[in-house]
């Protein structure tokens, strides 16, 4: 019905749709229209914001950091001691890159992103705006003296695989004694929080609003839908997913999927909604 009504002359579909195209019309069918659409996506995308410079006179690198070719560093930019930049770097403006981080090739970074110290971050990676890095973990208890809470020092890191991609105001919090860890090739949706000592697998997707508390742990393909949240100390395991609002208070077993909560296998939660339904109509 959409193609029907539609005005244009060319669609990408996949293989098994058995619509005809209509007079002076075509589909060019794939086996996957979306990787397809992506690929000519790609082909028109206008390029991204360029530099007339290596180095705008208003930032600040310190004299012991390393900088790869090709880097560009846009105004008011900070890179603090030892800090280490490689082959084709992209900081755009006011982005804080505090002292001993890593940062591999090709990895862009934007606008007023924090990346705090010690930090490691592979190649090819993309931070949105207002990513921060790096920033305490939240660890608190009770003053013995029971006249308020005593901070716990975070004195971990983190370390970020390559080609992942964190969305604009999302937060990846230090680790307590040891390191925060995303794994190759995750995709992180807009205002996410990574607790500390978390650690992510490779191709783990947690879209906007989500989160996880302190030693949570992924295994690899996980997906966590938005606004789910994961309670400290459980394991999600490779090829699990939540449903967007749930919240996991328990570990999950490989491929599952959990929804609702308290979290639960998404079956068991839909047969409770559809019961709830009926007990009200009586």
């Amino acid at each position: 019905p959409l193609w029907e009504r539609s005005k244009a002359s060319v669609a990408i579909v996949n293989e098994n749709l058995t619509i005809e195209p209509g007079e002076n019309r075509a589909l060019i069918k794939v086996k996957n229209a979306d990787l397809a659409m992506a690929k000519l996506l790609e082909a028109f995308n206008p390029p991204s914001p360029q530099f007339d410079y290596d180095i705008h006179p208003t930032a600040v690198v310190d004299k012991s950091a390393k900088l790869g070719d090709g880097c560009k560093i846009g105004a008011g930019c900070y890179v603090g001691k030892n800090v280490a930049l490689a082959d084709g770097v992209i900081l755009y403006p006011n982005v804080t890159i505090m002292d001993d981080t890593q940062i591999g090739q090709h990895t862009i970074i934007w606008s007023g992103t924090v990346i705090r110290e010690r930090t490691e971050i592979g190649s090819y990676c993309i931070f949105h705006t207002n990513v921060s890095i790096g920033a305490d973990g939240f660890g608190y208890r009770p003053s013995d003296d029971g006249r308020g809470l005593v901070k716990i020092p975070q004195i971990g890191n983190v370390i970020i695989g390559d080609a992942v991609e964190i969305g604009a105001n999302s937060c990846v919090d230090r680790g307590k004694f040891s390191a925060t860890i995303i794994g190759d090739g995750c995709k992180i949706d807009n205002l996410v929080q990574i607790g500390h000592n978390s650690i992510m697998g490779r191709s783990c997707i947690m879209a906007g609003h989500s989160g996880l508390a302190g030693s949570v742990t992924l295994g690899d393909g996980v997906i966590i839908g938005g606004s789910a949240s994961i309670k400290d100390h459980t394991t999600l395991h490779s090829g699990a997913t939540v449903g967007a609002g749930s919240g996991v208070v328990g570990d999950v077993e490989a491929g599952k999927t959990v929804l609702g909560y308290p979290a639960c296998d998404s079956r068991d939660m839909l047969r409770q909604w559809v019961a709830l339904r009926k007990l009200a109509k009586k």
